[in-house]
């Protein structure tokens, strides 16, 4: 996987690096603050996407996941248990966008 940021958010780290390492360097402290394995912080961030309809993160988040070895099934699972929470046009919505990703 490349180091480099796609679209707004390379844009961001390009023309404000001092940003983007602050930014960067509050996900790290997050991650290292309690016991979640890296799939388990992965697929809540997936989720978490998924809850506030950011196509763009929820994109981010499958991608990283294949990257880091989740398999396409447990993507895909995380957006049918929106389902229930979310209600069925969010989780369709969010299938597609895991979809983007995954069927490429």
């Amino acid at each position: 996987m490349s180091n480099e940021l796609p679209g707004a958010a390379g844009d961001l780290a390009k023309s404000h690096p001092s940003i983007w390492t602050a930014y960067a360097e509050l996900g790290a402290a997050t991650a290292n603050a309690g016991n979640l394995s890296e799939r388990e912080r992965r697929l809540v961030k997936l989720a978490l996407a998924i809850g506030a309809s950011s196509e763009g993160a929820v994109h981010s988040h499958a991608r990283r996941g294949l990257a880091e070895g989740i398999a396409k099934g447990d993507l895909e699972q995380v957006a049918l248990l929106a389902i229930g929470p979310l209600g069925l046009p969010r989780a369709v919505a969010a299938g597609t966008w895991i979809s983007d990703v995954t069927d490429t």
